[in-house]
């Protein structure tokens, strides 16, 4: 028993210094970015180069988010569905703590304040990584051109509000055609700086907006599926009632 709590002791201890290693090799001040008309127009062109006027006529999206959270959207009433561990929540996504609807409903009232809690995060992670590119324009967001040392341009985005976050930021990196391949971030729940997660696998949608489907940070794997876009739930093969109830 000793000998094991020696171990332990020393696997913390080593745990501790690679997490320190980590932060001093990897940690990234955020760089300044040249804000103005040249930053919005590349902000345009990575926006029409992934069909966002598709976007914002988009009604309804589903998609899963690593398997564990599924949602049903509509944004145009801005109403959404999670589901996840066999409960559901529906939910305004304008004023989400205010008559959500929790399935199975439960007499506690803790339980369904805590399911519609984590419904709201839920939604506000894991629809980021959906459709953050589409976000560049959103109230209290700023952008800057920020060059690489190969002279490359890159799109920083840092949100003043929305969300559970407010405050993060992230340099997008561009193809030649303006298609994100990935972005660094700077984000309050990640201590280092410049992070990077890849954005892969782009698919068109049935109504024309582009959304990215695979994310890699550090290695580690980060998928959405049963992506899809319509304007009706019934092209989803959803009943048309869905929302009912909810005001």
């Amino acid at each position: 028993m000793k000998r094991f709590f020696k171990f332990l002791g020393y696997l913390l201890l080593f745990s501790a210094i690679a997490g320190v290693i980590a932060y001093f090799y990897y940690d990234e001040p955020v760089p300044e970015g040249s804000s103005g008309i040249e930053a919005d127009r590349l902000a345009e062109k990575m926006l029409e180069a992934l069909s966002y006027d598709d976007w914002q006529n988009t009604r309804y999206v589903t998609w899963s988010f690593r398997g564990e959270h599924n949602y049903v959207w509509d944004k145009e009433n801005n109403q959404v569905q999670v589901s996840w561990d066999g409960k559901s929540v529906l939910l305004s996504t304008q004023n989400p703590f205010d008559n959500a609807i929790v399935t199975p409903a439960n007499s506690a009232p803790e339980i369904e304040e805590k399911a519609i809690k984590d419904a709201w995060s839920y939604f506000c992670n894991d629809s980021f990584w959906l459709i953050a590119p589409y976000k560049l324009f959103d109230p209290g967001v700023t952008r800057g051109i920020v060059k690489s040392e190969d002279g490359k341009e890159g799109l920083m985005i840092t949100y003043g509000s929305g969300g559970v976050t407010p405050g993060d930021s992230y340099l997008w990196h561009l193809d030649a055609h303006h298609i994100p391949t990935s972005y660094q971030m700077w984000v309050e729940i990640i201590p280092v700086g410049g992070i990077e997660a890849t954005w892969d696998n782009w698919i068109k949608t049935a109504t024309g907006a582009f959304i990215s489907t695979s994310h890699s940070i550090g290695g580690t794997p980060l998928e959405l599926t049963n992506v899809k876009t319509a304007q009706t739930l019934s092209e989803l093969n959803l009943e048309e009632n869905l929302f009912k109830g909810l005001k």
